[in-house]
């Protein structure tokens, strides 16, 4: 070959590639538009024609996709439409894969069980079998104490047993008469699927194949298909539900209600699914009449659909609003706030404030169950057998809202309401009046959406979000503390009533539990008689129906335990309210809100901050406090020695890690907030004839952002010395801080380049600018956009070398093309001295 390439086979390569890069970027911008722009708009469009209702906007339909007009909102708005049908789809899917493999419900069912497992009456005696194994299981420890009385609770599983009792009579009447082989027919066509051709197809069907990244125009027919179920979901899902509660509305007259709430067509699709789900209850009941197997099936898997979707809404939607709404009703006067502003702000933006108040009742509703989870930690198990606990492994939410029937989800979801609700006017309403009554100056707090002090407010909550609370929301020390709280008030209140052994159960009871617990299972196991077919389903319907809640220990019931019950309830009560006033008063607000504010008037002078800002400003001081004293009570015992010993060894480290954290958390965020100022944010913001205003404050702020992201964007990224750096800073931890190493390595090259960033530009537009003569107006020009300019400098230089290490692999691929006949592999040998190395015969292989 020869030394170099000739121009024309450089060129010819050139464009061959250039070719492919072509046909490459028609190809991908096809797909860009089929799916960023045909797909949407088609569905926006669609959308808008169905709910319009008139006939001639179906007429005009092929036209309205075609035009021009509102492009972006529409294919905005269709990207969404077309989100929530895939949602539909997918959890369609997998509500399917919930019954096919956890089994339907036993209504639903009842006919094809019959054909798989059996004969009726031998089933029937297998259940009863079953259950006297299980309550005799349970009714093991009640015999094992003569001298006490134990018992076991769960009154909810007795009337699941008699409503089972019931649904199994009716079961046996309606077997007599339906036709089993119908059945087993319909049950095989549902249960015995075939896992493996769809295992073919999903091998065949892959992501880039399905969107077109594959090179090929198969995609075409996807779109076609995702057009046409987009149309199909809006019709079935959205059209028709809306249409039976909009006809239902306007029958009933209650048409001004609904316009009213300003979401009028989220709740006349709502009013639509229950009708839908009542309409379809009925309608399997009289196919169910006449004998109508499949109809009957269709119509039981159709409402079972609806009523999950229904339970899904009331129970991640509506339930945690009812929470926000009541926590904002409850908590006015802590504002000086009434009904009539917050009708005020839900007339003037109804989707912000419902939003807002659905995130409060959120974030209430997962704190109080973390809150159920930690006294499940100290409890006896079976104490809560009212609430559902969610760390078990055998609670499945979806298999409860398939199988259960809807008067149990709806007596559940008052008594969480009036439990929820309870405890907000006990831990918030009644504390606000009692401190407003005692302290009436100490009411409202300052909670104003804007402010006229020099502090930014996204400087200040930024530096909540970073500083504060990560701290305060520690899990590990805070965790421990409350939990240790938890359980002294429960021994203590477990003495005071002789409930010792039914808050926490007896040490005796609980060994003798641990001895029979084998056995138990052992009887279990030795006692289930194995049935032909069942498999998760049966699995599922054990858990449904278990004679008593999972890890259940006895306990010694003592005289008058009803009583008892009720003072151990009141005696609650008034431990909250008492622990609501403590912590809305003394350590929290009383001590963070003054020692905020007198904090915060350092650098704000008099004006007003936001109460929020205040108290978290004197509550991590509470909060380091309290640590502090936790650390010196756990070093008591060990003398004074050790105490002078560690307090030396904490005082060095903190020593550190004040210094670590002026330079990586105070000279780094401000030097690149005010890099970021002056590249970015100047340029565009301020003319050239204004003079711009710089607020270290609040570059320092926007820099500790920008230093997270740069941070997590560098240990996401590939290696080089500085994710090496920062992993190394991170796994020596505070205990074990290098400060010599974190200068060397981390913080002096990071200044330095932050540094000359700032320095270099300003020396040259400020320094040698002047001396070549320029005019005034130049040098303003210079100074307020070199940076720009530079910047703009630094991208080219780095796309030129991009672009040049591409020409070298591409001068190297075509070179390997034209001239390139075999690849040969040798031996490597390392030479030693002056002593010749032998190589064995290479082996050759022809490309």
């Amino acid at each position: 070959m020869p030394s170099r390439l000739p121009i024309q086979d450089i060129f010819a390569g050139l464009v061959t590639s250039i070719g492919t890069a072509i046909r490459y970027w028609f190809h991908y911008t096809l797909v860009a538009f089929a799916w960023l722009g045909v797909v949407p708009l088609t569905a926006c469009r669609i959308y808008k024609c169905l709910f319009t209702g008139s006939v001639s906007s179906l007429l005009t339909l092929p036209l309205d996709i075609l035009s021009t007009e509102n492009l972006l909102a529409d294919c905005l708005q269709g990207c969404f439409v077309v989100t929530c049908t895939l949602c539909a789809f997918i959890s369609l899917v997998w509500l399917r894969e919930q019954i096919v493999h956890g089994g339907a419900p036993q209504w639903l069912e009842q006919n094809q069980q019959q054909p798989i497992n059996g004969v009726g009456p031998q089933n029937e005696a297998q259940a009863v079998v079953n259950g006297g194994v299980e309550n005799a299981v349970l009714d093991q420890p009640a015999n094992a104490a003569a001298e006490n009385v134990v018992v076991g609770e769960n009154p909810e599983i007795q009337e699941e047993q008699v409503d089972e009792e019931e649904e199994d009579n009716e079961d046996e009447e309606d077997a007599v008469v339906e036709d089993a082989a119908d059945a087993n027919n319909g049950a095989q066509d549902d249960m015995n699927w075939n896992a493996l051709e769809w295992d073919r197809a999903a091998e065949e069907l892959t992501w880039e194949r399905m969107l077109g990244l594959d090179g090929s125009l198969v995609f075409l027919e996807h779109v076609f298909w995702v057009v046409s179920l987009n149309t199909l979901f809006i019709l079935v899902f959205a059209f028709c539900p809306y249409h039976i509660g909009h006809f239902s509305i306007v029958g009933l007259g209650f048409e001004e209600y609904v316009q009213a709430s300003h979401f009028e067509g989220l709740i006349t699709t709502i009013v639509g699914y229950v009708l839908l789900a009542v309409t379809l209850i009925v309608c399997h009941g009289l196919a169910a009449l006449v004998k109508f197997q499949r109809s009957r099936r269709l119509l039981g898997v159709c409402y079972i659909v609806v009523k999950v979707s229904l339970l899904v809404v009331v129970e991640i939607g509506v339930f945690p609003l009812i929470c926000g709404w009541w926590l904002d009703i409850c908590s006015l006067e802590m504002f000086d706030a009434t009904l009539k502003d917050r009708e005020l702000s839900f007339q003037s933006a109804p989707g912000t404030t419902m939003f807002l108040h659905w995130l409060v009742g959120m974030v209430y509703v997962f704190y109080f169950a973390s809150f159920i989870l930690l006294l499940r930690e100290v409890l006896r198990p079976g104490v809560l057998w009212f609430l559902r606990n969610l760390n078990d492994p055998d609670f499945n939410p979806v298999q409860e809202m398939i199988h259960l029937p809807i008067y149990r989800h709806l007596r559940r979801f008052i008594l969480s309401v009036i439990v929820f609700g309870s405890i907000v006017l006990l831990m918030l309403w009644l504390p606000i009046r009692i401190i407003k009554y005692l302290l009436p100056n100490f009411l409202p707090y300052n909670v104003m959406l804007y402010s006229d002090a020099p502090v930014s407010e996204l400087s200040l909550e930024l530096l909540l979000l970073q500083v504060v609370l990560p701290a305060l929301l520690e899990q590990g020390h805070t965790r421990q503390w409350l939990k240790g709280l938890v359980r002294a008030w429960t021994v203590t209140a477990g003495y005071l009533l002789d409930l010792h052994s039914y808050l926490l159960g007896d040490q005796e009871d609980n060994e003798n539990n641990a001895n029979q617990q084998p056995n138990n299972q052992h009887a279990r196991n030795n006692n289930a008689i194995p049935v032909v077919g069942e498999g998760l389903h049966a699995a599922h319907q054990a858990i449904l129906q278990q004679g008593g809640p999972v890890g259940f220990q006895p306990y010694r019931r003592p005289l008058k335990f009803p009583l008892r019950i009720f003072l151990l309830i009141v005696f609650m009560c008034i431990t909250l309210l008492i622990a609501s006033l403590i912590c809305l008063t003394l350590p929290v607000f009383v001590f963070s809100v003054f020692a905020g504010r007198w904090l915060m008037s350092f650098w704000t002078g008099t004006a007003k901050i936001h109460e929020l800002y205040t108290a978290a400003c004197g509550l991590y001081v509470c909060w380091l406090t309290i640590r502090a004293v936790t650390v010196l009570v756990a070093w008591m015992p060990q003398g004074r020695r050790v105490i002078f010993q560690k307090v030396k060894e904490w005082s060095l480290m903190i020593m550190k890690t004040l210094i670590v954290a002026i330079l990586l958390a105070g000279v780094v965020p401000l030097l690149l907030g005010l890099l970021f100022e002056l590249v970015i944010v100047a340029p565009l913001r301020v003319p050239l004839d204004q003079t711009p205003l710089f607020y270290p404050w609040q570059d320092w702020a926007l820099g500790v952002l920008h230093a997270k992201i740069i941070a997590a964007i560098t240990l996401m990224g590939p290696q080089w010395w500085l994710k090496t750096v920062i992993e190394q800073v991170y796994a020596n931890g505070i205990r074990n801080i290098d400060l010599h190493f974190i200068i060397r390595k981390l913080a002096a090259p990071v200044i330095s380049v932050l540094l000359l960033s700032l320095c270099v530009p300003y020396i040259i537009a400020s320094g040698v600018v002047p001396l070549l003569g320029v005019t005034a107006e130049m040098q303003n020009l210079v100074q307020r956009r070199i940076y720009p300019f530079l910047l703009m400098v630094v991208v080219l230089m780095g796309i030129l070398s991009f672009q040049v290490r591409q020409f070298k692999r591409l001068y190297e691929h075509i070179k390997n093309d034209k001239y390139l006949v075999g690849q040969r592999l040798v031996n490597y040998e390392r030479k030693s001295g002056k002593q010749g190395t032998s190589t064995t015969p290479p082996q050759s292989s022809q490309e």
